[in-house]
């Protein structure tokens, strides 16, 4: 829901042209840039045309037959980069070159996420059962430059929880908690939302999601504790959707809750944080053989 001073009026414009002309900004721009490319495109493409390097296994979960396929969501699914973007034109225009080194620091951690996650998608790769559904630009879009190998953990996810999180500690540290609470609720309902999105338009399994609460305990267990992790997972879907049943929303809280747990324990008793999902990635099926993706 948008509000007075809502984050979502802000421009995009303005935080690129700050971020590419303020000098303590603009080398880590650059950065996170290049770590996209290299970490989720170029991985990816590579793995698509040259099958067979890396294995590809299926994470469907039954639950995902719960969630129906609904093409309008993909705006909300498309807006997770303009997302956080839109949170450093909020504190640029805000506070001007006080923030500087906190939006720097943003901006490198989300860089970072693209090669935190890329440790697990080096070693296996994993999909889901996506429909082939290019009627419209923005579908053919996300068919041709997405070829659909990295799921565990969904970076869609991780991301936007790294941008609420940090937005809130941001403000916090600023003394501006409370001035801001509805942009910090409106931030977190907003990566919610989006965490729908990758359901509705089948670009994720229920099974990515607690990957990527776990992968982001891991990161920063700071900022996404388990106790967070559980009050995002406590407000999936809520209100309910008239599409998804009661009950099967229960049931997909549960199991996302429930894994969520299973990584962490696991996650203790391994020599890697990488080991709890890539045992259950290659418990899955094996996608053979990968031809064409895309």
């Amino acid at each position: 829901m948008k509000n007075n001073g809502s984050v979502y009026n802000e421009s995009l414009v303005y935080a690129f042209i700050k971020s590419f002309t303020v000098p303590l900004l603009r080398p880590a721009m650059a950065r996170c840039i290049s770590s996209i490319v290299f970490n989720f495109f170029l991985r990816q493409y590579h793995a698509a045309f040259l099958p067979g390097r890396i294995p590809v296994n299926r994470v469907d979960h039954p639950l995902d037959n719960k969630i129906p396929f609904v093409p309008s969501w993909i705006t909300t699914y498309l807006d997770f980069v303009p997302f956080w973007i839109r949170m450093l034109s909020f504190l640029l225009r805000r506070y001007g070159r006080r923030v500087y080194g906190m939006v720097r620091d943003f901006i490198e951690s989300m860089g970072s996420l693209y090669v935190f996650a890329a440790q697990v998608y080096r070693k296996n790769l994993s999909t889901t059962k996506r429909p082939l559904y290019i009627a419209t630009p923005r579908f053919a879009m996300i068919h041709l430059l997405d070829p659909h190998l990295m799921c565990i953990p969904s970076l869609h996810v991780m991301i936007v929880i790294r941008a609420y999180t940090q937005f809130a500690a941001m403000l916090r540290i600023l003394g501006d908690e409370e001035r801001y609470a509805a942009q910090i609720e409106e931030m977190k309902q907003g990566a919610l939302e989006i965490t729908h999105a990758i359901l509705f338009i089948k670009q994720h399994s229920v099974n990515c999601i607690p990957a990527a609460l776990y992968a982001m305990t891991c990161f920063d267990p700071g900022l996404f504790p388990p106790e967070e992790a559980d009050a995002f997972v406590a407000r999936l879907f809520d209100p309910p959707p008239a599409l998804v049943l009661p009950e099967d929303i229960a049931a997909i809280k549960t199991h996302i809750t429930g894994l969520y747990r299973r990584f962490l324990a696991e996650g203790k008793t391994t020599q890697h944080w990488t080991d709890p999902l890539l045992h259950f990635i290659r418990k899955m099926p094996l996608q053979a053989p990968l031809t064409k993706k895309f």
